[in-house]
Parts: C-alpha cells; structure tokens; sequence
C-alpha cells in the first residue's frame, strides 16, 4: 500500500483540490478529517466538522478516539487498497494519523503550493476566514442526513480528464462546521412550523392548515400537517403538492434534513 500525503495549513483549500490529485495519481481512497473515502462514497468514518469544538474536531481527524479508529482500520483492511490519500496540516499530523490507523510510512508527500495557484490559495483563505465554509470532498447526497442543521451546498466542478480528454464533473459539498467561529445558529420549532404552514397554505386546495408539528430526530426531522381541503379537488393530489412544497422549502431556507412530510386531510370545505 502506497500511502500519499497532501499537506497545508488550514483553510488552504486541500479538500477541494483532493479528488482531482487523486484522480491524476490513480489514487482511488482518500483519509480526510475524520472521514474514509472512496471517489464520491464515504466508507466509514465520522467526520470531524460534525464536533462542537474545534479541539474535538481536532481529535477526531486524528483518529484518537479507539472505537472510531477501529472502524476506520477495519474498513481500510477489508478493501486493503493500493493507495490512500491522507490530508493534513503538516508532516507532524500526517504522522499521528498514520499510527492511529497502523498505516504503511508515506510514500510521497506532495504541498498545497504544489497543486495549487497562490491565487487559489487566498481565495480558499477568503471563504474559511470571512464565511467559515469547510468543504467536504463527497457530494451532498452523502452526508445530507449526518449534517442536518448545517449551512449545505453542492459545489459541482467540470474538468477535462484522461488522454481522452473527457469531460467529467466531480461534487463536493459546501458546509459550515458547529465548531466555526463565525458563531452558532438556533431555528426553532415554531419558526420551521410557519415555514411548513405558509407553504402549505399556498397549495391550491387547500382552504387552512389546521396543525402542524414536528418530531425531531439527529438525522433531521418529520414533519406533521392537518389541512382542510376544498370540496372539487382530488385530495391526494393536494396533499401530495404540499408534501412536495413544505419539504422542498425547509430545505432551502433551513439547511435541516427532511425525512418525511405527513399531511392529513382532517376536514372537507364545501
């Protein structure tokens, strides 16, 4: 197993450049805080950005927690890759998680200035300092449940690959950590129960939201939703509409993970 290193301080944009580094070496696994990647598909691991504190988040990209490294060993023996891409801040980092994993020496080490422009380097800078946006080398598909809550979004990037010259497109995900210092962000119950109300009492059909509730979950939220429903219109369709609108909504504005959307028609409006 050939072990590569990406090193550079934080915020230098190393997770961003991550995928197209190891695309270009043939490198098919990535070790990246916390996280065992394979191309676009977390294989085990726990991601650092999840943590309250920035220490923690520390500990956990070094893999110091047993269980966590345990799970992440395992994973790495039962596929038992050619190579894996570690990133780090430095050589020092590098090396802790290579003993926490009992991981081969590193085989080459290769610089943020190395696959990086300096321009691209202050840009990367700009975004973790002035807005304290990490990014996540997956696409968002595959961590929407485990962040819900964060600030998310998609960052999709087309490049030209191959001998070939193909166009390929790689997703990455855009995310602001609970351990940022731009602050933490509370929504409250009632304020995703007016978003849910308003959408709902905009589907043509519906005459009222008659209730609306919320159990809460760590993988995001189910969301409940009594209407009356005007006499003429097919009711499944109307309630499918404010599935769709409500779901849709949270989403955007709230960045939480909806699990599902359960609307009754209670009453029928002659």
């Amino acid at each position: 197993m050939k072990v590569y290193a990406l090193i550079g301080p934080s915020g230098t944009g190393k997770s961003y450049k991550a995928l197209t580094l190891a695309s270009e070496k043939g490198i098919e696994y990535i070790i990246d805080d916390g996280l065992f990647i394979k191309r676009n598909k977390i294989v085990a691991g726990v991601s650092a950005k999840k943590e309250p504190t920035r220490i923690a988040a520390v500990r956990r990209a070094l893999f110091m927690d047993e269980e966590h490294a345990k799970q992440v060993k395992e994973a790495i023996n039962l596929v038992m890759p050619d190579s894996i891409l570690i990133l780090g801040t430095s050589m020092k980092m590098i090396d802790k998680i290579i003993k926490h994993l009992e991981l081969p020496p590193v085989h080459e080490v290769i610089r943020i200035e190395d696959v990086s422009t300096s321009q691209e380097i202050r840009l990367a800078r700009k975004y973790r300092h002035e807005q304290g946006k990490h990014v996540i080398p997956v696409p968002t598909f595959e961590i929407r449940k485990d962040f819900s809550g964060y600030f998310i979004d998609p960052l999709k990037i087309f490049r030209i690959a191959g001998k070939d010259k193909r166009l390929e497109a790689v997703e990455k995900t855009v995310v602001r950590p609970t351990y940022s210092y731009m602050g933490r962000f509370y929504i409250a119950d009632t304020a995703i129960e007016a978003i849910a109300a308003y959408n709902a009492q905009r589907v043509e059909g519906v005459v009222r939201v008659l209730n609306t509730s919320l159990t809460s979950r760590d993988d995001g939220l189910i969301i409940y939703i009594d209407v009356a429903v005007k006499y003429g219109y097919k009711i499944h369709v109307v309630l499918e509409e404010v599935q769709s609108a409500v779901a849709k909504d949270v989403d955007i504005l709230t960045g939480i993970n909806v699990i599902a959307v359960n609307v009754t028609a209670r009453s029928l409006v002659v």
